[in-house]
């Protein structure tokens, strides 16, 4: 007994003196670094249609999109229109959230012909916000197929797409899960709960990597996330396209409570500000909001990633929405890092009000940590080994999800 105990104490000396050793063999860099862009995946969104896309300090661009955008008279699918849009947005150094949408005030159906032209099929026409509107006949099974199916064939071919950053879907006006103005009826113009259940399953199944979003419009009682306790355990995020209106915390805030006030820290949080006053664009950005709440105070209630505001080059200079662009989203600070005799340790903290919702690793001259920065919440820190050895002008946080133009940078001042 005591022969034993005598070699596990010898275990742990020895084990001891080597770690010892270790941590006296590695050595402190010093490195500066300040974060002066807009962070991929984050900041003030413009509509891709926008002028001032090239010129403005932006990561991300928005655009609406229909599905008989992509499937034809005859059933096919084209995507070459949405490869193109995203080949544009990608030109500029940015990436797309897109939105598919099958109904649009003053506009026809986002329903393909080859479903429209189908007998049984009978979409409504109503009167939105005061322009004439069509509404599709969710009652029409190929019309549900076919939205399932389409989604299926959209996550094969970009789901892994580093052009596309989020993707945001619904029904109703806008596809903001919604029709306030204009004939709603379950089952007819709005899917019934049971097919909206089916498709937010069906989403959660074919998105394995990229972030999907619905509006926090979803908790109405028209849907069933309310109460359907399954379906908060999908990993959706959330958009909010009346962020800053001036009763939004009786208004939405109870949507957000109900969809989940946590689900930030799985999948990104977004909208657009609200156009219900013409302050609330005008003075989005101000120092005190249009309502008395500033922006910075707002995104960081609600640890919101992005949020569009097509309108703010009219009435915000540059070095405006890039400063808000960067109160947005994850910011990441080096807080350590060390050098051994055969690899590299770098501790990180993140500094934002959201995570990176993609893979990100710590990276030597290429060679990359194992551990990912993705899901790093707000004031956590993780320490991460690099198998490599390097000047510390080597380090960088490599992230496959970019496109051409894009970096992640970092804070830092060891010295």
């Amino acid at each position: 007994m005591l022969i034993r105990y005598s070699l596990a104490m010898l275990v742990v000396v020895t084990l001891g003196f080597r770690s010892t050793l270790w941590s006296q063999s590695m050595r402190k860099l010093p490195l500066r670094s300040k974060v002066e862009s807009v962070q991929p995946m984050t900041g003030i969104v413009l509509w891709s249609s926008n002028s001032h896309a090239d010129a403005m300090p932006i990561q991300l661009e928005f655009s609406y999109l229909r599905y008989r955008d992509v499937v034809d008279q005859q059933g096919e699918f084209d995507w070459s229109p949405v490869d193109q849009l995203l080949d544009q947005i990608a030109s500029r150094g940015h990436q797309a959230i897109l939105r598919w949408h099958d109904t649009y005030v003053g506009q026809p159906t986002g329903v393909p012909e080859v479903i429209r032209r189908l007998d049984g099929y009978q979409e409504t026409s109503g009167i939105s916000e005061g322009k004439k509107t069509r509404f599709p006949d969710w009652s029409f099974p190929p019309w549900r197929a076919l939205v399932l199916d389409f989604f299926t064939r959209f996550a094969e071919r970009y789901d892994r797409d580093p052009r596309l950053a989020f993707v945001q879907v619904g029904f109703g006006l806008w596809a903001e899960y919604h029709i306030y103005d204009g004939p709603m009826e379950l089952g007819k113009t709005f899917p019934d709960r049971a097919f909206q259940e089916t498709f937010a399953k069906h989403l959660s199944k074919v998105f394995q990597v990229t972030p999907w979003m619905i509006s926090v419009d979803a908790a109405g009682d028209h849907t069933p996330f309310g109460s359907t306790p399954e379906l908060a355990k999908l990993p959706f995020g959330l958009f909010d396209d009346s962020f800053n209106h001036r009763r939004h915390r009786e208004e939405n805030e109870p949507n957000w409570d109900l969809l989940g006030r946590e689900r930030w820290k799985i999948a990104p949080t977004g909208g657009e500000f609200s156009f219900f006053e013409r302050r609330d664009q005008v003075e989005a950005l101000a120092p005190q909001g249009p309502h008395g709440t500033p922006f910075a105070e707002q995104a960081r209630r609600f640890h919101i990633s992005f949020l569009i505001g097509d309108d703010q080059p009219r009435f915000r200079k540059l070095e405006v929405i890039r400063a808000a662009s960067l109160l947005c989203g994850y910011r990441f600070r080096i807080v350590q890092l060390l050098a051994g005799p055969n690899r590299m340790e770098v501790t990180i903290r993140n500094e934002g009000i959201a995570p990176i919702y993609y893979d990100a690793f710590p990276a030597v001259g290429g060679i990359r940590s194992e551990k990912s920065l993705k899901g790093l919440l707000p004031g956590e820190s993780i320490t991460c080994s690099i198998p490599a050895m390097g000047e510390a002008s080597a380090f960088s946080i490599e992230c496959d999800r970019l496109v051409e133009g894009q970096q992640i940078q970092f804070d830092a001042d060891l010295r």
